[in-house]
Order: structure tokens, then C-alpha cells, then sequence
């Protein structure tokens, strides 16, 4: 597969990303009437679903990484020379931008808006490092111990981590700059990006260095 096609469906894997998680958290919060919970659950489900034919659909030409962090990783271990990380994550973050605009669009909205959505403080800090942590051990394991099921296991695990982190889970810088443009149920203030990113690559980097590890372990090493 040559690279110009990687890149390209890795713009268009995370646009369709992002895509799905504004275009549903605009619609669930239209459609909740003020209930903050019911919008969060259709958000969650849609991105839950939406991960799983993005990652099974664009799994074959790029790996599906959709995000910086996963990239970042992939560089680290081996997997991604450090030109091809950068111009995948270029090609995230572009994407992921575009992918807002359109949701941003569809609900006739301005194509960018900035988010006025204040999201601070070491509990969203936290947040966001587990919710990377998490998403870069299951992708490690699922990639190691259950090949054919990592889209599954990626999207059942976001799907849960809206649910169980404060941060309700961006664990994406691409997706984190991206939500900053659309002043809706999914968005995050500018000023709050800095540091959810900060997090997520903490969380990334203690991940990798975690299942790094752990996953060296000899398989005829004595289990206590």
C-alpha cells in the first residue's frame, strides 16, 4: 500500500471520526431535551459504533491509528518511521478538523465555531491520562492476543471510557483540537486543549512503557 494512500485514509478515518462524535453530540443534545445523560449515551453509542467500521473498514490500508498518540507510539516501537508518524499525524489532525466542519455544517451551524466549554483541573487531567493509558494498553493487547477483534475492543472500550472518566475520554489530540472548532455538546474551550494533550501524551507514554514490559514477558516464565 503506498503512502499516499495511508495518508489518505487516515484524513478520512479520522474526518469520519469526528464526523460522528460532534454530528451525534449535537444530535443527542437536541434531542434530550436537557437530559445531560441521554445525550452522553447516544454520543457514546455512536462513537462506539462509528470506531468499529472506521477501524475494520480503513484497518487494512493504514493501520486505522486515527490519532497522534497511536501513532506516537507506533514510532517509538518500531512500527512507523518518525517521517511517516508526522505526516500521519499531520494527516490526522487535518482531518479531524475537516470532519468538525462538516458536522458543524449538517447542523447548519457556523463551519467553525469556537467552544466556550470549559473543561479543567486535575480530575480532567486524570481523566484524560487514563482514558490514553487505557486505549493504548487495550490496543496493545488486542493487537498481541486477539488480532482479528482490536476494532471491537477499541470501540467497546471508548464506548465504556465516556462513561468512567471525568474527561469522558477524548484520549486524542487530534480529536482534542479538532472539538475546540464546534461550540456544542462535544466541544472543549481553546484554553483547556493545552493540558488535556499534555495528559493524553503522558498517558500514551506510560502505556507504552507499561505493556512494553509486560508483553516481553517470556511465555515459559513461571506464573505466580
Amino acid at each position: 500500500m503506498t503512502l499516499s494512500r495511508k495518508l489518505a485514509a487516515e484524513f478520512l478515518g479520522t474526518a469520519a471520526l469526528l464526523a460522528v462524535v460532534v454530528g451525534s453530540g449535537i444530535m443527542g443534545e437536541r434531542l434530550a431535551d436537557g437530559n445531560a445523560a441521554v445525550a452522553l449515551l447516544g454520543n457514546s453509542i455512536a462513537t462506539g459504533a462509528g470506531l468499529i467500521f472506521l477501524i475494520y473498514g480503513f484497518g487494512g490500508i493504514s493501520g486505522a491509528h486515527f490519532n497522534p498518540a497511536v501513532s506516537l507510539v507506533e514510532v517509538f516501537g518500531g512500527g512507523l518511521s518518525l517521517k511517516n508518524g508526522i505526516l500521519y499525524s499531520a494527516s490526522q489532525f487535518l482531518g479531524a478538523i475537516v470532519g468538525v466542519v462538516i458536522a458543524n455544517l449538517m447542523f447548519a451551524l457556523p463551519a467553525i465555531n469556537l467552544s466556550t466549554k470549559t473543561r479543567t483541573g486535575p480530575d480532567q487531567y486524570l481523566g484524560e491520562f487514563v482514558a490514553t493509558f487505557g486505549l493504548i494498553g487495550v490496543i496493545r493487547l488486542g493487537v498481541k492476543f486477539h488480532p482479528n477483534l482490536v476494532g471491537a475492543m477499541v470501540a467497546c472500550y471508548i464506548t465504556a471510557a465516556y462513561w468512567f472518566t471525568s474527561s469522558t475520554s477524548f484520549a486524542n489530540p487530534a480529536v482534542t483540537v479538532a472539538r475546540s472548532l464546534s461550540n456544542t455538546f462535544a466541544g472543549i474551550a481553546p484554553e483547556s486543549v493545552p493540558m488535556f494533550i499534555v495528559s493524553q501524551l503522558a498517558g500514551a507514554t506510560a502505556a507504552m512503557i507499561v505493556f512494553n514490559w509486560l508483553l516481553a514477558l517470556d511465555i515459559n516464565e513461571e506464573n505466580f
